[in-house]
C-alpha cells in the first residue's frame, strides 16, 4: 500500500511556495532560486514518490525546473479536478496551506502522468505567453478607448495600442525563428500547418502547451485539451455528455483554428455538415471539431507524415 510512500502538495503564489506532505509535515519557502534550493534539498532527503502543483500562470516554471533537474517526479494537476476532490473529501474551507494539503492527497489517491523534462517547450511557452498576454492587453485596451471621449484619452490608447502591436509582431518574428533554428521543432510546424486551418499561432501553442502531441493516443490527447466528452449516466439519470478540465490555453487557440478549419478543411466542413444535419448545437459540434482537428493533428506528428486528404 502507500503507508511508507510520501506524496508532497505545493500551493504556488507569486512570492511564496506552501509545502505539505502526506505525513502531516507542511513549511513554507520562498518562490525563488533560494527557496527552490531548500525546497530541493528537503525532498531530496524525504525522497517522496510524487510531487504534485497546480499552474499557476507561469509562477510554477522556475520550481518545477528545479524539481526535476534534481529526479523529483512533479505532477501538474488541474484545479478543477482538485476542487472537485475536495468536494468528495467534503472540505469547503480553503487557504493556502489547506491547498498545499489537498494537492498532496490528490496525487496520493489519484494517478498522475509525471511532468518530463522539456526545456524547448518551456523557452516557447515563455514567449508564446507573453504573445497571448499583449494579445488581451489589446482586446482590454481597445474596449476601454471605445468608452472614452476625452481627445487626449483617446490618443494615449492609440499609441499604447500601437507599440502593443509592434510588440507582437517583434514576438511572432522572435517565435518563427526559435522555431526554425531547431531542426525537429521546425519539422513538427511543418507537419501541423500541412493540415488546412492550422496558422503558426496553434503550431507554436501545441508545441509550447502540449508537447504530449504525437506520443499519446487521440483519446489521452483529446483529455489533456479538455475536448473528451465524459457520459452523465446513472441508473435512471440519463444527461447529455461534458467536458471538462483540460489544458485552456491550447482548446481556446484551438478554438479559433476549428472554425476556419470548418471552413477550409474538407474533412473539418463535412463533419461540420453531418453533425448538423443531425440537429447537433451550435457548441456540440464545435467541440467535436476540435478533437477531429487533435486527431490529425495527433496522426501527422506521430507519423511524421503532411497530412493527406486521402489518408483521414
Amino acid at each position: 500500500m502507500t503507508q511508507d510512500r510520501v506524496f508532497v502538495g505545493i500551493d504556488v503564489s507569486k512570492a511564496r511556495l506552501d509545502v505539505a506532505l502526506t505525513t502531516g509535515e507542511a513549511w513554507s519557502v520562498s518562490n525563488d532560486r533560494a527557496g527552490w534550493r531548500a525546497l530541493v534539498d528537503q525532498l531530496q532527503t524525504i525522497r517522496p514518490e510524487a510531487v504534485g502543483l497546480e499552474p499557476s500562470g507561469g509562477y510554477e516554471r522556475g520550481l518545477v525546473e528545479a524539481l526535476t533537474q534534481a529526479g523529483l517526479a512533479v505532477r501538474r494537476v488541474e484545479a478543477g479536478r482538485v476542487r472537485a476532490f475536495a468536494g468528495v473529501l467534503g472540505l469547503k474551507a480553503k487557504t493556502d496551506l489547506i491547498d498545499a494539503q489537498l494537492i498532496a492527497r490528490f496525487v496520493q489517491t489519484l494517478p498522475g502522468r509525471t511532468v518530463e523534462p522539456n526545456a524547448r517547450a518551456q523557452a516557447l511557452a515563455e514567449l508564446v505567453d507573453a504573445r497571448r498576454a499583449l494579445c488581451e492587453e489589446q482586446v482590454r485596451v481597445r474596449n476601454q478607448a471605445e468608452q472614452v471621449r476625452d481627445p487626449m484619452l483617446r490618443r494615449m490608447a492609440a499609441r499604447r495600442l500601437n507599440r502593443m502591436k509592434a510588440d507582437v509582431v517583434l514576438l511572432e518574428k522572435r517565435l518563427a525563428a526559435t522555431v526554425a533554428a531547431d531542426p525537429d521543432l521546425a519539422e513538427r510546424d511543418r507537419l501541423m500547418r500541412s493540415v488546412p486551418g492550422v496558422g503558426p499561432v496553434l503550431s507554436w501553442t501545441l508545441m509550447a502547451h502540449l508537447p504530449e502531441l504525437g506520443r499519446l493516443s487521440h483519446k489521452q490527447i483529446a483529455a489533456l485539451v479538455g475536448v473528451a466528452p465524459y457520459d452523465r449516466q446513472s441508473g435512471s439519470l440519463k444527461g447529455r455528455s461534458m467536458i471538462r478540465g483540460g489544458r485552456a490555453v491550447v482548446r481556446n487557440v484551438a478554438y479559433m483554428a476549428a472554425l476556419i478549419g470548418a471552413r477550409h478543411n474538407p474533412v473539418l466542413a463535412a463533419m461540420k455538415q453531418r453533425l448538423a444535419a443531425k440537429g447537433k448545437p451550435g457548441k456540440v459540434i464545435l467541440v467535436a471539431l476540435i478533437n477531429k482537428l487533435m486527431t490529425l493533428l495527433n496522426a501527422v506528428v506521430r507519423d511524421r507524415s503532411e497530412w493527406r486528404i486521402a489518408t483521414h
